[in-house]
Formats: structure tokens, sequence, C-alpha cells
């Protein structure tokens, strides 16, 4: 099973983060929407870190609403599309990145990279959960959980808490994404906010002692704890029921919901506009339709929680509303991503 390391983590090759204020591309790229089938010239051009297969079915839909429209899908590692927006700066190729987390976006804004957008439909997104400067936008919220084999380990039976996985009764029975996964890397970024530095590294390095087995992506995990490889993996919620929609004997634990524990890890998977796009009617064109027709799809396709907290979820997801969850400043957490790398490198993980 392919293991990506360390070296290729986000941006290595750039020196640590330079927080530029980008008043210019401010003023050049806020502005009205045009959601209009007429106002719309193609092609949109889009990045996207998600797989294909979860993104086509929103693609096919927003064509279905403007017919005729082509849409140039370049999907890919978050990594390796970041720092091709990096590179093609000066000329810019895509007009809209979809991610699955907020460090990539929030850096590639900050590096005058993306482009302020304020959306028509941005009242749907919790205070919380917003871009100070509209720099990008948020478009689903992932619950970090445990997905345990029901065979292999008993709900009873399982941690409660995603601290426990460095306990010695778990040696070599748990999965993770590795390093260079963006959802793990906002997960450290929000403990090291929760925990500090000490206890948060102190975490990784139990990982490591442990034997945890790190994988390219959580896809990966979810298959090895469904087959019965790893008695427990750390995912995002979504995993478990896709894996349980396969029909394999797992389990979820939604942790830390002790009333002392820190409680449970929400992060975002967002979508920015690129500063100078080709297409920018369109590009914003296509964010509307992701914050308003195509929350419930996100919701229905992928048992992801919708940034618009009015739709409904999928049948059989465990709604938020009722869990305790983290007290986390999401702009902070990620400010200081180049520590949060940094940590993970010097500890060693995969």
């Amino acid at each position: 099973m392919t293991r990506i390391g360390v070296s290729c983590r986000l941006l290595s090759s750039l020196p640590a983060f330079v927080w530029l204020v980008t008043s210019m591309v401010a003023l050049a790229a806020c502005g009205t929407p045009s959601t209009d089938a007429n106002d719309l010239q193609g092609p949109l051009v889009l990045y996207s870190g998600r797989r294909e297969a979860l993104i086509q079915p929103l693609i096919d839909r927003f064509q279905a609403e403007h017919p005729g429209l082509e849409v140039a899908l370049k999907a890919g590692d978050n990594i390796e599309l970041a720092n091709a927006l990096l590179e093609e700066a000066g000329n810019p190729q895509a007009d809209v990145f979809l991610t699955t987390e907020i460090l990539t976006v929030e850096h590639l804004f900050q590096q005058g990279v993306l482009a302020p957008y304020d959306s028509v439909y941005a009242e749907v997104i919790p205070a919380s959960y917003r871009q100070a400067e509209s720099g990008w936008t948020p478009l689903t919220l992932r619950a970090r959980v445990l997905m345990i084999n029901t065979d292999l380990v008993s709900q009873d039976q399982a941690p409660a808490s995603i601290l426990d996985l460095s306990n010695p009764e778990w040696l070599g029975r748990v999965a993770a994404a590795g390093s260079t996964n963006g959802s793990m890397q906002a997960h450290v970024a929000a403990l090291r906010q929760l925990l500090g530095d000490a206890s948060t590294e102190a975490w990784l390095q139990g990982l490591i002692e442990n034997q945890v087995t790190f994988f390219a992506s959580h896809t990966d995990v979810r298959k090895a704890v469904g087959s019965g490889e790893f008695a427990i993996g750390l995912v995002n919620h979504y995993y478990y029921y896709l894996q349980a929609a396969e029909g394999s004997p797992v389990g979820v634990i939604y942790p830390d919901q002790g009333p002392d524990e820190i409680g449970l890890v929400v992060n975002a998977s967002s979508i920015g506009l690129v500063t100078g796009a080709r297409h920018p009617a369109v590009a914003r064109a296509w964010i509307d339709f992701l914050l308003s027709e195509g929350q419930q799809l996100f919701a229905e396709l992928n048992y992801e929680y919708p940034i618009d907290s009015t739709v409904p979820l999928r049948e059989g997801v465990h709604p938020l509303d009722d869990l305790h969850i983290a007290e986390v400043d999401l702009a902070e957490a990620v400010r200081d991503l180049g520590g949060t790398l940094d940590m993970i490198d010097r500890v060693g993980v995969p």
C-alpha cells in the first residue's frame, strides 16, 4: 500500500508562511455574482482535491442548469494542486480550487493566489466557519471520528478518546492517514490549540511508538478497517458511513464527549476563487451553486454535514447538534501551519 512521505508535504519547497494582506487582490476580486446562464462564458476550469467520483455528480447537475457550459476538471492531491496554483500564479490556469480542508486555501489566500468572494448565499455559513475576508468559502463539515471493526472490538471496548490511541492495548491495531493528508494536518493544528504543543507532540509520538500504520488516504484506512486488517481507524465521519454502506462490520465512535474532554474536532471542506481567473463569472456561479443546491447533494452523495444547517442530513447520519464540539478558532489553528508541519516532521509521522 503506497504511502507518501513528509518530504512531499504541503508546499515543502517554499519558505515558511508570509502572512500578507493583499488589498489589491480584494478590490479586484469582490463583486456581485452573476448566475444568469446567458452571462456564463466558460469553460469552468476546476482544480479539485476531492476525488472525481465525488465531485462529478455536482458538475453534472450544474451543467444541466447551464446547457452547453463546459467544465474542465483536474482532480488530484490537494498538495500537488496547491503547488500547481502557486507555480501558475503569474498565468492562472484554474478558475476555482476545491479542497477537502481549510489549511491549503488559507495559505493560498494569504499568498494572493486566491481572491475574496462574498457569495450571495454566504449567509448560510455559520460565523465560526467564515473566513474573515471571504478569502475562501466553506462548503461542508466533517467530524474526526474513530471507525471500528466490530468483529475485532465492541463499542464498549473501543477507546472513547483519540488520546487513547497511544494506549498499549491498541499496539499495532490502529490505522490513520499520514502526514501529507490535509485532514490529518488540520487535526494536528486543532490539537495544538486545544492541548498545547507539548501534549500534541507527545500524542503524535505515542502513535509512532504504538505502531500506528499511516496510509496515503482515508479511503485506504476505511478499507483496511472494514476488511479486518485493523481494529480502529482515525477518519472523517463519512468514511465510516461509506464503509458501512459496503456491508462491512464497522461501527463509529464520536470521541472525547466527556465533560472534561476536548470534544469532537470538526474540519471543513472549502473552495476558493483563483486570483486572475479567466472565467470569474462562471466560477462565482459554481460557488453559489455549491452553497445552495449543492448542499443537499453533498449530504446525499457523501454523508457530509452541509455548511447550511437547515439542509437535512442523509438518513442515519448522527447530527452534530447533540455532540460536544471542540472549541477551535479555525483561523488561529491554520495561521501557524508551518509550525504544525514542522511538528509532524519532527516526530516522524510517515
